[in-house]
């Protein structure tokens, strides 16, 4: 699970959830002018209260952080665990609108309404909890300021090549690999250029001074492409690099992964578990 891919949409039902597991150990009825001896019950000593507001409630927000932790959906018997997640929210928030309108039920419909308990602190609690949750599981894929990320990005480190390779080094692109330079030791054999000699290739004749020098052979150009680090503000799917439209991995927002080629429009990106694949979609990315 990744935990940088979660929103701030997440983090409202994270904190919502948090408020209706305080909600519960709170008393569920109040009533006016009763002493401070008179023990109210709390939703842990009612069932139907426990199991349709409570643990419906945060077993639906667990399954939605969790879902969307992810990078691929996870799915029970052909149903997405966050949309079942989203429904279970939605039924914890119907079950605690009922409980605050009749607290007691049934059992206040044949005597008189006077002096009749009322919905107390911790089933209004546990309403505004499932409301919120349930507003924040649907509005997060509708509204942007939702779909940012929760957590920011940490700071990248110095980009490297593919590879691992460090800059100016052998592999790394654009760099040109000069033999005999400064600290590199000749091969067995190989004769030094005198004062009026040019250095030739292996099995070349030397050349004499005033001799017209040949034509240099034309260096390859260094590749205008660097590697670098970037993050996306959205999960996007990551294609196989095969040109199919097989998706192999979904990069998630607040997550630092190295481009490593560009392939048209696209990047070849290369995923922390190192898989490779091709990003299509690449507007609005944030380069390290």
């Amino acid at each position: 699970m990744n935990i940088r891919s979660l929103t701030r949409g997440d983090g409202v039902v994270i904190g919502a959830a948090v408020l209706l597991l305080i909600a519960s150990f709170l008393d569920i009825y109040s009533l006016d002018g009763a002493p401070d001896s008179v023990d109210f019950p709390n939703s842990w000593e009612s069932g139907p209260l426990l199991m349709s507001v409570v643990l419906a409630g945060i077993i639906g927000a667990v399954l939605i952080v969790v879902s969307r932790g992810t990078a691929q959906p996870r799915k029970v018997a052909g149903i997405d665990l966050g949309q079942f997640g989203i429904a279970a929210t939605v039924l914890a928030a119907w079950a605690a609108l009922g409980n605050v309108f009749d607290p007691l039920g049934g059992a206040d419909n044949g005597g008189s309404a006077a002096n009749t308990p009322s919905a107390g602190i911790g089933l209004i609690l546990s309403l505004v909890a499932t409301l919120v949750m349930a507003a924040a599981a649907i509005a997060t894929p509708l509204v942007p300021a939702l779909k940012g990320a929760l957590l920011g990005a940490p700071r990248p480190q110095q980009p490297q090549p593919y590879g691992g390779q460090p800059q100016q080094g052998y592999g790394y692109p654009g760099a040109q690999q000069q033999p005999g330079g400064p600290g590199q030791q000749q091969p067995y054999g190989a004769q030094q250029p005198g004062p009026g000699q040019q250095q030739q290739p292996y099995g070349g004749q030397p050349q004499q001074a005033g001799a017209p020098a040949p034509q240099a052979a034309a260096q390859p150009q260094a590749a205008d492409f660097s590697p670098f680090w970037f993050a996306v503000p959205v999960p996007r799917p990551l294609f196989a690099e095969d040109g199919s439209q097989a998706q192999i991995a979904e990069l998630a927002p607040g997550t630092w992964y190295l481009a490593v080629e560009q392939r048209g429009p696209g990047l070849v990106a290369q995923t922390q578990d190192g898989r490779r694949g091709v990003l299509q979609d690449t507007s609005g990315i944030q380069r390290g």
